[in-house]
């Protein structure tokens, strides 16, 4: 098949991101591989190719990116908190050897999605570098297994052949999202626990599940000679918002209080802490607060600059209209608990 249609193949692909991804992609010439685990997900309007399968069968790991010259790799298993097992055998394992797989069958790029939060957060007017070196946080299972896959497809990628490309997402929002930012704080804003951190000063990197989409689609069919052997790349939304304007702003669109106290963040992880060794004994599906929410709520204050230079990505929604739509979304179930980890 000629480069100029180049086959992609979306892992994920009746997910969030991966049902975004799918859409932006719907028009582009190129020929759409839709990798779920069930077709009647899928949208009506998709009459593509579709391999259906389970990642973490190695079969269907190993047949899925045949014949591929991209891999989207945005079917995933994630917790907010604990879950080291199930990490470790849904998401980490079947990811590594999806990689592998994508190099054995030479695939020509290789992109995953992954967190702006693998760096350092910024400190005071710095900015969080896109090639800061992944860092996984031993409290947070989900950010290790991260941390080691993009530290593979940095190693793989000194090898040749394959492009590997780590898209590094900001916080997602958006409708349909039941793990993020909107559905974790509102239920806690409620109880009128919630507080501040550091004055609500941080910035958050916010990007919506269109956005991402742009970028994914971007990285997917932009001239491979614009790449290294490896990219990390930085996603967020247009703006950078900080804490307390988010939290002002979802607090005023959901009707419930703003925090009315702040407590400093090293104050903020002892809490978190405590809350997870309590929670086998408290009522709940997930814990109050868990150290990786304090951790992805510090200052990742950063912009899109390499993404604009390699890609032309510029994020283009506004992050106000999409908060507001996911909260009327949330409104109909009464705002309820999220499990902070995927069934």
């Amino acid at each position: 098949m000629s480069l100029a249609t180049p086959r992609i193949v979306v892992t994920g692909a009746t997910g969030f991101l991966g049902g975004h991804i799918l859409a932006e992609l719907r028009t582009a010439p190129v020929r759409l591989i839709a990798a779920a685990r069930d077709a009647a997900r899928l949208p009506p309007w998709f009459d593509g190719e579709t391999r259906i399968g389970d990642l973490t069968d190695p079969d269907y790991r190993r047949a899925v990116v045949q014949g591929a010259d991209v891999v989207i790799h945005a079917g995933t298993w994630s917790s907010f908190w604990g879950h080291e097992r199930e990490e470790r055998e849904r998401f980490e394992v079947p990811h590594l050897d999806l990689i592998d797989q994508s190099v054995a069958a030479g695939v020509g790029r290789f992109i995953a999605a992954s967190t702006v939060a693998l760096g350092t957060p910024a400190a005071d007017d710095a900015r969080v570098a896109d090639d800061s070196p992944a860092r996984g946080r031993r409290f947070w299972p989900h950010h290790m297994a991260l941390a080691r896959v993009e530290d593979h497809m940095r190693e793989v990628s000194k090898h040749g052949g394959t492009r590997m490309v780590s898209l590094r997402l900001g916080h997602f929002i958006g409708e349909g999202n039941s793990l993020g930012l909107v559905a974790a704080l509102i239920p806690r804003l409620k109880t009128r626990q919630v507080p501040w951190v550091n004055h609500g000063r941080a910035h958050l990197p916010l990007v919506s599940g269109a956005d991402m989409a742009t970028a994914f689609a971007l990285a997917a069919t932009a001239d491979a000679s614009r790449f290294g052997a490896f990219e990390a790349i930085n996603i967020i939304g247009r703006e950078q918002p900080t804490a307390r304007e988010v939290f002002t702003h979802i607090a005023s669109a959901a009707g419930v209080p703003t925090p009315a106290y702040s407590v400093p963040l090293r104050a903020a992880y002892g809490f978190g802490a405590l809350m997870e060794a309590l929670h086998p004994v408290l009522p709940g599906r997930a814990p109050f607060l868990t150290r990786s929410l304090v951790f992805v709520g510090e200052n990742w204050h950063m912009d899109n600059a390499k993404a604009r230079s390699l890609l032309g990505y510029h994020g283009a929604d506004d992050w106000r209209g999409v908060i507001s739509a996911s909260v009327a979304e949330r409104r109909s179930g009464g705002f309820a608990w999220p499990a902070l980890a995927q069934a």
